[in-house]
C-alpha cells in the first residue's frame, strides 16, 4: 500500500474564514472561486484492513452526489453526502470507497464433509481406473475443500476503523477542495482577461457608435435629396420623420451602456468570490443579448466587426464560466 495522499487543507470546510491578526482583531477574508472539476485519493489502513477513498467531481448545474460503497459500509452513505454537500456547492460528485482485508490476517478452514465425499468417490473409482493416487496438494486445490474464514473484529476495532475511515474522507475532501481552488484561481484569471477584452471592445464600439447616427443621417439625407430632385410627390417633412426614426433605431448607445454595466457587475462578482458560477452564467446571457442587438443595429462595417469580436470574447468567457462553481 502506498503512502497516504494528504490534502493541503485541514478539512473540507469552505474557503471563507476569519483571520486573527497579531493585534487580536479578526479580519474577514473573501471566499475563493472554485472550479467544479477535481480529483482526490486518500489511502489508509490498520493491522487487518486497508481502504482507499476516491472522489471525482465534474461540471453540473447543481450538486449531485453518488457513492459506491462496499458491503458492510452502506451506513456511510449519509455521512458521505453530508460531507460533500458541506464542501461543494455545485458539480457531479462520484465518491468510491474500496476496502480490502490483508492476506496475512486471512484464516482457512478445512471442509471435512466435502473432503470425505471426494475421498469416497476416489475409493470407488480406484478399482475401475488404473490411475495414480491423488496427491494432497491436488486435493486441497479442489474448490470448496479449503474455505477462507474472516476473523471477527471486536466492536472496539470496528468503531476505531470507522472513525479512521471517516477522518480519511474529510482529508480527501480537503485535498479535493485544494485542487478545485487551484483550478478556480486559473479560471478567475482567464475570466478577468476576457472581461478586460469585452470592456476594450465596448470602448472601440463607442467610438464608432458616436458617429454612426450622424453618418446614417448624412447618407439618408443624400438619398432624400436625390429622391426630391426626381419627384415632388414625396414630402420632405415625411422624409425627415423617417430619417429621425431610422437614426433612433440605429443608435446603439443604450446597448453599450448596458454592456458596461454588465462588465462592472461581472468584476464585482469575481472580486467577491464564492459560488458565483450561476450568476456569471446569467451575465453571459445578458452580454450575448446586447452584443446581438448591437450587431443587428450596426450600419457600419467597423462596428459590425467589433460586434463580432465582442460576441467571440463573450463566448470565450462563457466557456470558462461553465467550469466555475
Amino acid at each position: 500500500m502506498g503512502p497516504p495522499l494528504r490534502g493541503a487543507g485541514t478539512g473540507p470546510g469552505r474557503a471563507k474564514s476569519d483571520v486573527r491578526g497579531s493585534d487580536g482583531r479578526v479580519t474577514k477574508t473573501k471566499a475563493l472561486v472554485h472550479s467544479m472539476t477535481g480529483f482526490a485519493r486518500m489511502e489508509g489502513g490498520d493491522d487487518s484492513v486497508s481502504w482507499a477513498w476516491e472522489i471525482k467531481t465534474v461540471n453540473g448545474r447543481s450538486l449531485d452526489v453518488r457513492s459506491r460503497l462496499p458491503g458492510g459500509y452502506e451506513a456511510l452513505d449519509p455521512l458521505v453526502r453530508k460531507a460533500v454537500a458541506g464542501a461543494c456547492h455545485r458539480g457531479n460528485a462520484q465518491v468510491n470507497l474500496q476496502v480490502k482485508r490483508g492476506e496475512a490476517q486471512q484464516a482457512w478452514q478445512l471442509n471435512e464433509e466435502l473432503l470425505e465425499q471426494v475421498l469416497d468417490v476416489i475409493g470407488r473409482l480406484e478399482s475401475r481406473l488404473d490411475a495414480a493416487p491423488p496427491r494432497l496438494d491436488g486435493l486441497l486445490a479442489l474448490r470448496g475443500i479449503l474455505e477462507p474464514v474472516e476473523e471477527e473484529d471486536s466492536a472496539e476495532d470496528r468503531d476505531r476503523r470507522r472513525q479512521a475511515i471517516e477522518a480519511d474522507l474529510k482529508t480527501a475532501l480537503g485535498s479535493l477542495l485544494a485542487m478545485r481552488s487551484e483550478e478556480g484561481a486559473r479560471l478567475l484569471q482567464m475570466a478577468r482577461g476576457h472581461i478586460d477584452t469585452i470592456e476594450r471592445l465596448c470602448g472601440e464600439a463607442a467610438g464608432c457608435a458616436a458617429t454612426q447616427p450622424e453618418s446614417l443621417r448624412q447618407r439618408l439625407r443624400e438619398q432624400m435629396d436625390l429622391l426630391l430632385s426626381e419627384s415632388n410627390a414625396l414630402s420632405e417633412e415625411r422624409l425627415e420623420q423617417e430619417l429621425a426614426l431610422l437614426a433612433g433605431k440605429a443608435d446603439v448607445r443604450e446597448e453599450l451602456d448596458r454592456l458596461q454595466a454588465h462588465v462592472s457587475a461581472a468584476r464585482a462578482l469575481l472580486d467577491g468570490g464564492g459560488a458565483i458560477g450561476r450568476k456569471l452564467d446569467f451575465l453571459c446571457q445578458e452580454f450575448n443579448r446586447e452584443a446581438n442587438t448591437l450587431c443587428s443595429k450596426s450600419a457600419d462595417v467597423e462596428l459590425t466587426r467589433i460586434g463580432l469580436d465582442l460576441k467571440s470574447a463573450i463566448e470565450q468567457l462563457r466557456e470558462q464560466v461553465q467550469n466555475i462553481e
